[in-house]
């Protein structure tokens, strides 16, 4: 079936169309399986089109991963009030992570599942979508740890630990959440909040978990 003929329209509008197409495709149906042919179909373009703007399928994919990591990190910086409390702060963030996720699930894909298993230079673009994230979860738990006025000044190491763990968590329970029927975006970041909040509470208190005495 050939391409589908439309009138002529700005760059960014056809280039933002063939993303959506790509991420799309990329999103379900992986990197290698995608085909150039079907996303111009998708988009409603011809291949060479394709071709002209975004240059290669290596490019094409890498645009892909660069807008959806915008996304989802714009996302999350723009959910969070930074006047609230550190708890509220971490809540709205969480929220805003997993209503994203969950509206893209086909940019999450790319990014959670496609990046990851075909080598640089798809994997190094999420790692600074993900350093992003992470460095954003550490100031919030160092802002924790200031608000409790009993533990201000907890170890660099550990506070940069509890946030690679949080966003570890995040990444699996947004995997889970979008395949799971019925679970909203609210009810995963509570999900989390209750698993993450009640320890960061306890370690703002001075009752952090010790391993038992005597291991090494």
């Amino acid at each position: 079936m050939g391409a589908v003929k439309t009138k002529r329209m700005p760059r960014a509008v056809r280039e933002r169309q063939m993303l959506d197409a790509a991420v799309r495709i990329f999103g379900r149906r992986g990197y290698r399986a995608a085909s150039m042919d079907e996303i111009a179909e998708l988009a409603g373009v011809s291949k060479p089109l394709v071709y002209l703007y975004l240059n290669s399928k290596e490019d094409l994919f890498t645009a892909c991963l660069r807008r959806e990591a915008t996304a989802l990190t714009r996302a999350v910086r723009e959910g969070v009030r930074p006047d609230l409390p550190a708890d509220r702060q971490l809540w709205e963030g969480l929220r805003a992570f997993f209503a994203h996720t969950a509206e893209h699930p086909d940019g999450w894909s790319v990014l959670r599942s496609q990046a990851r298993t075909h080598g640089e230079p798809f994997a190094a673009e999420v790692a600074a979508m993900r350093e992003e994230i992470v460095a954003f979860v550490t100031r919030l738990i160092a802002v924790a740890a200031r608000e409790a006025h009993r533990d201000p000044d907890l170890p660099e190491r550990e506070v940069a630990g509890l946030a690679e763990a949080l966003v570890g968590a995040a990444e699996s329970l947004a995997a889970w959440a979008n395949t799971t029927p019925g679970v909203t975006a609210r009810q995963a970041a509570a999900t989390l909040m209750n698993f993450a909040w009640s320890g960061l509470g306890a370690l703002r208190e001075g009752r952090g978990w010790v391993p038992p005495a005597g291991e090494g």
